[in-house]
């Protein structure tokens, strides 16, 4: 064997070995593959404003994967589900180990809803009281120590605006 092809073989078995000492890729790091992320900014009670950075979820196939196989997401970090169109939204924790708040928030980016602290691996349906155009979902505890509730609004870059 050539002296290059040794030279290869012994990078070759290097670099496997480092990607087994890694471990596997986490959930957490296929959601900077999967998702675009974004800044907001929330207006919460009391004239607060707080930056978070969020994960986008425009599509189906995203927002079918949502925060599933997560098990820790920064404070100030969630993700936030974008649909053209008003509806009643209806979310579930299915394979979503971390607790959360979901924000059910209307098309002008005001908070119709919170359900805090919604349980993790649940199947039970988490529903808006009213049609909303988005879902922010944040680490539970995060809407009631920072105050965001119904009177609370959203500011970003709304998609088409």
């Amino acid at each position: 064997m050539s002296s290059a092809l040794k030279d290869a073989a012994k990078i070759a078995t290097l670099v496997a070995i480092a990607t087994l000492l890694s471990g596997p890729a986490t959930a957490e790091d296929s959601l900077d593959e999967t998702f675009g992320r974004e800044v907001l900014i929330i207006e919460a009670s009391e004239h607060a404003c707080y930056r978070f950075d969020i994960y986008m979820a425009f599509n189906t196939a995203q927002q079918r994967r949502g925060l599933m196989h997560v098990r820790q997401l920064p404070q100030f970090s969630g993700m936030l589900f974008v649909y053209s169109e008003p509806g009643i939204r209806s979310m579930w924790m299915k394979n979503t180990y971390i607790p959360l708040d979901m924000l059910f928030i209307r098309g002008d980016g005001t908070v119709s809803s919170v359900a805090a602290n919604t349980e993790p691996l649940s199947l039970e349906s988490v529903r808006s009281t009213e049609p909303v155009n988005f879902v922010l979902e944040l680490n539970a505890g995060v809407s009631k120590k920072l105050r965001i509730d119904a009177d609370s609004k959203l500011i970003f870059d709304q998609p088409g605006t």
